[in-house]
């Protein structure tokens, strides 16, 4: 298919952040799911590396569109419309298509694919050793990768929103990886596909499905066991409790009291409003669920995004104890949550975990239709309200939205259920599953090993996604050991395969 070229870009890497992805729907009665993002984007920055090698502060890359076909499984006359998908290539550590040297391809997951490239380091950093070419490829319907035109029009009803789903996403890779090994010569070079938080989910699924395409997948914080059947008891809202209970019990107390003194306020006269002072909202609230949302986001957020060296978890609960000294409960949550997490501001908006952003709204429609992960709080022991995933709601809210009904079981009919872990091991190999135990997201995820060539790099400490973002000179030891395991494993798959290239040429010249 035709490529368009486009000028080379050159990115700089500045700080950023990023937060919890959310479904966006009616959160009461639906339950809140947070979103699969590999990194914050509300809270403190995170620290800009301090390095003066240039490998870790710029990255030079190429941008393409590749002419994607808009249906890869139907025959019907408008499967065959088409979109511009876009993918970008760094080829500064290349050696060439004769050398047979890897492929690094980054499966870009729910925001544009330049975003995820601000803060991932993993193939940059460790292509020179590998000499490898680097593609990112950005996931349909986000980003500069919309069909119909715009963002607005692709969603504008079922029939355009039905092309939007993780099969489709990873035929797209497929098509994407097979026209650059073609378009490069590169015939002969392996690809290790690398994904994070949902992006780990397809990058999994991708080496499940197209075996012949991809020699291995890094699937970083991939929760791939957090769907309806398969879902863990004690889920994502437990391991965010025993974040906070581990960094301080006092803090934990705190947290778990608040909840009943704001609904106690909430009901006095005036009570909301005396709320919106105390917690400085920048409009006045509506009602007590809206501040229990909010700052059920912020804990969400800085356990998922428990990152050294500041570890966000600790700093709220430091910030909560100290405060206990000169304030009352609600006011040690004010200084502690609020303050501490964002830092001094005039006023805080109550509703920036929901604004609608392309990722949101993207999102919403994946969680609704077939990523359906029953999120809730179903615990006694958590710091959180009682508040259980209802599936009944969320169906129901869903075709409100939609008209359509979510798919709660597609994900495991499709790519594997209950007995995933024997399937993985009678007939998968060589996948990366990579968590921190203290990501909230683990508790779906693949801890302990499958096969020999199906394994779990896993870290008591390490939070969502945190092996495939950037390297920081602070990185902890721990940090640096999984990277490296990581590393190993994959060389290892590289040596296998280039020797069987090697056998194989020698029995075809005989």
């Amino acid at each position: 298919m035709p490529l368009t070229k486009s000028v080379p870009v050159v990115f700089y890497f500045a700080t950023r952040s990023y937060p919890p992805i959310r479904s966006n729907l009616i959160r009461n009665t639906v339950g809140i799911n947070p979103r699969l993002g590999i990194a914050r984007k509300i809270g403190k920055q995170r620290k800009k590396p301090q390095t003066s090698s240039s490998s870790n502060s710029v990255e030079e890359v190429e941008t393409f569109y590749y002419t994607q076909r808009l249906d890869h499984f139907n025959y019907r006359p408008d499967s065959y419309a088409t979109f511009q998908q876009r993918y970008m290539i760094n080829s500064k550590y290349w050696a060439g298509p004769k050398s047979s040297a890897p492929i690094f391809a980054y499966l870009g997951a729910e925001e544009p694919v330049d975003e995820d490239i601000n803060v991932v380091g993993f193939l940059r950093e460790n292509a020179p050793q590998f000499s490898s070419l680097i593609v990112y490829i950005e996931h349909r319907y986000y980003g500069k990768s919309i069909p119909f035109g715009s963002l607005k029009k692709a969603m504008k009803n079922a029939n355009t929103r039905g092309y939007f789903n993780s099969a489709q996403a990873i035929a797209d890779y497929a098509a994407v990886l097979l026209h650059v090994k073609e378009r490069l010569s590169a015939h002969t070079s392996p690809i290790i596909v690398i994904g994070g938080s949902y992006g780990g989910m397809l990058a999994s699924w991708f080496r499940l499905k197209y075996p012949h395409i991809a020699l291995g997948a890094l699937a970083s914080s991939a929760p791939i066991l957090y769907f309806n059947s398969v879902a863990p008891q004690a889920g994502y809202y437990y391991i965010v409790t025993k974040d906070f209970k581990e960094a301080s019990e006092s803090c934990y107390q705190t947290i778990r009291k608040s909840w009943s003194e704001i609904d106690k306020v909430s009901k006095m006269p005036n009570g909301l409003s005396i709320l919106s002072k105390t917690f400085k909202t920048c409009s006045k609230l509506d009602n007590s669920f809206e501040l229990k949302d909010y700052l059920d986001s912020i804990y969400a957020d800085a356990a998922q995004y428990n990152e050294p060296p500041d570890y966000p978890v600790s700093v709220i609960c430091e910030a909560i104890d100290a405060a206990a000294k000169k304030t009352d409960t609600l006011g040690q949550i004010f200084e502690g949550v609020v303050v501490a997490h964002h830092g001094n501001k005039s006023c805080y908006d109550t509703n920036e975990f929901n604004l609608p952003t392309e990722t949101d709204i993207g999102w919403r429609w994946q969680s609704c239709s077939e990523m359906v992960m029953p999120i809730g709080h179903d615990r006694d022991d958590t710091m959180f309200p009682p508040a259980p995933f209802d599936m009944k709601s969320f169906v129901n809210e869903c075709r409100s939205l939609y008209g359509v009904l979510p798919r709660p079981h597609w994900v495991t009919t499709y790519y594997g259920g209950p007995d995933l872990k024997l399937i993985l091991h009678r007939f998968a190999s060589n996948i990366i599953f990579s968590n921190g135990l203290r990501d909230p997201y683990s508790s779906g995820g693949v801890l302990e090993d499958i096969s020999d060539s199906i394994l779990a790099v896993s870290t008591v400490n390490g939070s969502h996604c945190l092996d495939i973002l950037e390297e920081q000179p602070s990185d902890p030891e721990w940090l640096v050991k999984q990277r490296k395991t990581e590393i190993k494993i994959i060389k290892g798959w590289i040596a296998e395969y280039q020797a069987d290239e090697v056998a194989l040429n020698k029995q075809v010249h005989q």
